[in-house]
């Protein structure tokens, strides 16, 4: 497999020098891991797991620190400074990650946080970000079924609902009237597919659709009762609000888990609580 900049990759170690160890590059040559990321057990022929990206001289380098994102990914990242260059992003290593003004949606600022797509910009051979991130999405048809279960980034809020980057592949819709728990931008969770358009365009849920939807709501609302010791006093005659609080689901779907795991003998309902048997 070809060595990628910007990518997580598995190394021959060549040789040690006194500034570190040259690793073996294939076709971009040779490699520098500096000291500060070797141990004393690393000998020549040894391989081992590192990041490969330019430090502040454009040379390639490798680190064994893990960065918030690799090329092809996008995430959520603070602005840590700006220039006349654009704006610098704290990705997890030594060297700040760019984005370039040409490539900022809106005027970053100091010390707040956006949702970018890093990439290998081909022209210059550097790893940048991008805050115009719709461009680099919905670039390929989508090939989901409903209830796939994907992963998602909430990158935006709209008065439909939350915009969610889809297994860095696609966007999609949450729609907030069916949402029952609090979201924020930059939120990691899990999701699935409930309908693909004619337009290509993804609705999403945060709960399964079909008939694993009730087993997954039960778990959900299990695993609650669990973290509080075993009882909660909620009952389905509980408050609304409160039901999406604790559980983070419509009083409707907390009053079908709860009666799957009644009929299953998990829970007993007593008059001022539900409790595991």
């Amino acid at each position: 497999m070809q060595v990628g900049i910007g990518q997580i990759n598995r190394l021959k170690v060549l040789r040690r020098v006194s500034v570190g160890a040259y690793l073996d590059g294939e076709t971009l040559g040779d490699i520098l891991l500096p000291n500060r990321y070797l141990s004393d057990a690393i000998v020549e022929g040894d391989e081992v797991e590192v990041f490969v990206y330019l430090d502040s001289e454009d040379r390639l380098i490798a680190t064994t620190e893990t960065p918030l994102a690799k090329v092809g990914d996008f995430a959520f990242m603070r602005v840590v400074a700006t220039s006349k260059f654009g704006a610098f992003l704290d990705w997890g290593l030594m060297k700040d990650l760019l984005v370039p003004f040409r490539e900022q949606a809106v005027k970053m600022e100091k010390d707040r946080w956006y949702v970018v797509y890093v990439y290998l910009d081909h022209e210059t051979g550097r790893i940048v970000a991008s805050a115009k991130i719709n461009k680099f999405l919905d670039n390929v048809s989508p090939q989901y079924q409903q209830g796939d279960e994907v992963d998602l980034l909430i990158a935006a809020h709209t008065d439909l609902g939350y915009k969610a980057v889809i297994n860095n592949l696609h966007s999609g819709l949450l729609y907030n009237n069916q949402i029952f728990r609090k979201l924020n931008i930059g939120q990691q969770l899990k999701g699935y597919i409930n309908k693909i358009r004619e337009d290509d365009k993804i609705d999403l849920l945060l709960e399964k659709p079909g008939y694993d939807k009730t087993a997954s709501l039960s778990e959900q609302v299990l695993s609650v009762i669990k973290e509080a010791g075993g009882f909660m006093d909620v009952t389905d005659k509980s408050d609304p609000e409160r039901i999406v609080q604790l559980f983070g689901m419509s009083k409707k779907n907390f009053k079908m888990a709860l009666g799957a795991l009644y009929r299953e003998h998990i829970v007993s309902l007593e008059k001022d609580g539900v409790r595991i048997l």
